[in-house]
């Protein structure tokens, strides 16, 4: 071969996927596009792009999903080569580049090539791009990929496209790319799976917590391994926490623990990726499970758990989440053992548990915070994102929250359109949030300042600096642990590019990943920064001021954490008990911030089933600050309510949930009071109103006539009371004001509005449903109609000279004759049966007990 193919190593050519080459060639030159299979350990990483550059006139871009991998692929490459990294391969990270005008292979990651399509749509000069590891799903992979299959469709059909997996699953990825599958056989070795679950029963994951049991075990498992086994050994973790945890128990072995995650210090992550001459321990987060072979390793001790991105759209919190892997996950991790020769997996859970498993991960696109993408996608030109080809749909009602905020901050118009300032805040190259707390507090803390406090949320902080945004700051500053160099780094950055998009009055100009600008106009601030300049807030330290160097490091951190999450601004209503300006309820544990009247929660998670949401960083600022950086969400207005069991009427300033002021109303709105007890009484029921017995017997009656009777006779059942309430209370609920007014009505008077008036039967209401009936003894005995039917009760004597039974709307009366005492002596409903049949039974057992009372032979004609 000639070119580059031809100054490929000897042990590049050897790679399993040099065979499939060919193939892959012929369908890209036949559709310019494919699906490229191979396992990992191949050279579909490091052999491919060669050959493609050999191939195709122009550069070959390969996107990678992470940084480590990016930097990882460049010089593997190089080394195939024989060159330093920046000649033929290069690459292109955030902070970081190394290309030259002889590059013909550029490595970038997959943020870094979403920026280059939006800056330059055709991709001038480069022949083909290969999207490495897309069987992972990363949300920047994803849209990449469907801007560029848009690219291939309208602007560039000449350009090439290789979507690279590690998993046979690619029939997906083959429909939407419009190629074939070129797939290439993998040189794996066997790997034995080892069950080595704990002993004892530990806690699943909760949010970001795990079980300091589980790190214990997975400890205790990397000295079995390191004792039973040959060759280095990779453990997997979910984070960084975790790392240095397992890492601080290992000590003493006489083995070499590296700490390899995407906050480690780039000498360590390129020692990962090279032969040690001791023995080594790799203590690795999901970074190591596609990205390239780390020699050495035979053994792998996996505990199970991963991190990814989690979006609680409802609240507004997006956090990281520790969760089990997947089962292609796992089989991604055991194959790390098996590169150079035979090995094992050690994984710490049982089979059982294994076979629980999900298949494969979640594509982010599912889970994760949409307003980056939402933003990218507004940039492209299609807001609604309807016309990109994506694998997954985003999620409806993900998108819609992350349009809601790109508008909030100014980002897009009421269209979805972006503005100039979404343009802005793009090209500051963090999540559009942090883009407009830095552009926006810089004028007031100064760009270094801003640029600081950015960086610090731009990543998950370490554990060891504390919840106090302020405090952490302090400490990043003074650090010299692996996390402290890559904070500058980025602060410098965001100062750079911040600078260069104020380069000019009135204009702001993106910088580039490479270092180029591009120009964009500037247009202000966004909605909801503030009703006009943000005033210095006062930080516990006393110190405070004016614009740029006025605000303490405690107010400068509050500004930007405010700025950044408006809606997480929360106001303290009890110990270390918080509510958010979105709503949401928050706790802190202990410590000044728990202490503080407010704070700006940067990064705080919600676990399945509690109320409130944890704090895990914020900062104090004061209400100024509190009302300005959530300025959108300040709203004034009069509140008549009824609450706490009665009307309650004054004038609120509120910042979203959180209330700001109160003052009494002295003349509240007349039709606001009549609905509030309308409410009071739904909630609390009629119970409110005045009911005498008379009241209460009328409504009883009224019962009866509807029951019975029915037609216009209306219902008085309590839901029907409360639904037509405006109508029978009439103006007793008018001149109402507070609770006391509706105790105060008579509910007898009210309820003769409801009968049938209009049609002349409410005249003889009181013929058809009598209160009282006359008896022949001279009584008028009063009826009960609580029951079923009408009950008539008296004494016995009273009925004496009643020849029929009683009758009311056409039935007849339930008649409990009493004795002289008032005792219930017998009840019937057929009055001349009782007087034939029953009559002499009970004169016979009465008579004798109250001797002074008549207790004649034939009572229906005694009179």
């Amino acid at each position: 071969m000639s070119g580059i193919g031809g100054r490929v190593r000897a042990e590049g050519h050897a790679l399993p996927v040099a065979g499939v080459v060919p193939a892959l060639l012929g369908a890209l030159g036949d559709q310019g596009a494919a699906v490229l299979a191979a396992p990992p350990g191949t050279g579909k990483t490091t052999l491919v792009p060669l050959l493609l550059a050999d191939a195709f006139a122009g550069r070959v871009l390969v996107a990678e999903p992470r940084r480590m991998a990016a930097r990882a692929a460049a010089r593997r490459m190089a080394w195939l080569l024989g060159e330093p990294v920046g000649e033929t391969v290069g690459f292109t990270v955030r902070g970081e580049r190394k290309v030259s005008a002889r590059t013909a292979v550029e490595v970038v990651t997959t943020g870094v090539l979403l920026q280059r399509l939006q800056r330059d749509q055709e991709l001038a000069g480069v022949a083909a791009v290969l999207l490495d590891e897309c069987h992972e799903r990363h949300l920047d992979a994803d849209t990449a990929m469907a801007f560029l299959l848009d690219v291939r469709s309208v602007l560039r059909p000449d350009l090439r496209l290789v979507a690279a997996s590690a998993t046979t699953d690619t029939g997906a990825w083959s429909a939407l790319v419009g190629g074939p599958v070129v797939a290439a056989e993998g040189t794996l070795h066997p790997v034995a799976v080892r069950w080595a679950p704990p002993s004892r029963p530990v806690r699943p994951p909760h949010g970001m917590r795990v079980d300091p049991a589980l790190l214990d075990h997975v400890a205790a498992t990397v000295r079995e391994a390191l004792r039973s086994y040959e060759g280095d050994v990779l453990c997997f973790l979910p984070g960084a926490g975790e790392i240095a945890r397992v890492a601080g128990t290992l000590g003493g072995l006489g083995v070499d623990v590296l700490q390899v995650h995407g906050r480690a210090p780039a000498a360590v992550q390129d020692a990962a990726l090279a032969p040690g001459a001791d023995r080594r321990v790799l203590l690795a987060t999901s970074v190591a499970e596609s990205s390239l072979t780390v020699p050495g390793v035979r053994v792998v001790v996996d505990s199970g758990l991963a991190r990814e991105p989690r979006m609680d759209h409802a609240r507004g919190l997006g956090a990281l989440a520790t969760v089990r892997v997947s089962r292609a996950a796992a089989e991604q991790r055991a194959g790390r053992a098996g590169r150079e020769g035979p090995g094992t997996v050690l994984r710490c859970w049982s089979e059982a548990e294994h076979a629980r498993l999900a298949r494969r991960p979640s594509p982010e696109i599912a889970l994760a915070d949409l307003t980056p993408f939402a933003l990218q996608a507004a940039i492209w030109g299609d807001p609604a994102a309807e016309g990109l080809a994506l694998l997954d749909p985003p999620p409806p009602g993900a998108l819609a929250a992350a349009r809601a905020t790109l508008r909030q901050l100014g980002a897009t118009d009421a269209a979805g359109r972006v503005t100039t300032r979404g343009r802005r805040l793009a090209g500051l190259g963090v999540h559009p949030r942090l883009a407009r707390a830095l552009l926006d507090a810089a004028p007031h803390v100064g760009p270094a300042r801003a640029a600081e406090v950015t960086a610090l949320l731009s990543e998950e902080l370490p554990s060891s600096y504390g919840p106090d945004l302020a405090t952490a700051w302090r400490t990043a500053r003074r650090a010299t642990d692996s996390y402290a160099p890559r904070w500058r780094t980025e602060s410098r950055r965001l100062q750079a590019a911040l600078s260069a998009q104020g380069g000019q009055p009135g204009h702001a100009h993106a910088i580039t990943e490479g270092g180029t600008e591009g120009e964009a106009p500037a247009d202000g601030r966004a909605p909801g920064s503030g009703r006009g300049e943000v005033r210095a807030g006062n930080s516990r330290d006393g110190r405070s001021g004016s614009a740029r160097t006025g605000f303490g490091d405690d107010a400068a951190a509050g500004l930007v954490a405010a700025l950044a999450f408006p809606e997480r601004v929360a106001r303290r209503r009890g110990p270390g008990a918080y509510v958010m300006v979105g709503g949401t309820a928050a706790e802190v544990a202990g410590g000044g911030l728990g202490d503080a009247e407010w704070i700006a929660v940067a990064v705080a998670d919600r676990g399945a089933g509690r109320v409130s949401a944890r704090v895990r960083v914020a900062a104090v600022v004061d209400q100024a600050t509190a009302r300005e950086a959530a300025g959108s969400f300040l709203e004034a207005y009069e509140e008549v309510v009824w609450r706490d069991g009665d009307v309650v009427a004054r004038s609120v300033q509120r910042l979203g949930a959180v209330e700001l002021s109160t003052v009494p109303l002295r003349s509240p709105n007349p039709e606001a009071v009549r609905e509030a007890l309308l409410t009071g009484l739904r909630g609390e029921g009629t119970g409110l109103l005045r009911w005498s017995r008379g009241a209460q017997e009328l409504r009883m009656r009224m019962a009866f006539a509807h029951r019975v009777l029915g037609g216009a006779w209306p219902d008085v059942s309590e839901e029907a009371l409360l639904e037509r309430a405006p109508e029978w209370l009439g103006p007793e609920l008018a001149a109402a004001r507070r609770r006391s007014d509706l105790e105060r009505i008579d509910a007898a008077n009210a309820l003769q509005r409801l009968l049938p008036w209009a049609t002349g039967d409410a005249a003889r209401f009181a013929e058809l449903v009598p209160e009282r009936i006359a008896l022949p003894g001279g009584a008028r005995v009063r009826v009960d109609y609580s029951g079923e039917r009408p009950v008539l009760a008296a004494k016995l004597q009273e009925f004496f000279g009643l020849h029929e039974t009683p009758r009311i709307a056409g039935e007849p009366v339930l008649l409990h004759l009493l004795s002289p005492a008032g005792r219930p002596a017998a009840v019937t409903s057929d009055l001349p049966s009782f007087w034939h049949h029953g009559y002499r039974a009970v004169r016979a057992d009465l008579r004798g007990r109250y001797p002074k009372h008549p207790w004649p032979d034939h009572p229906e004609q005694n009179t």
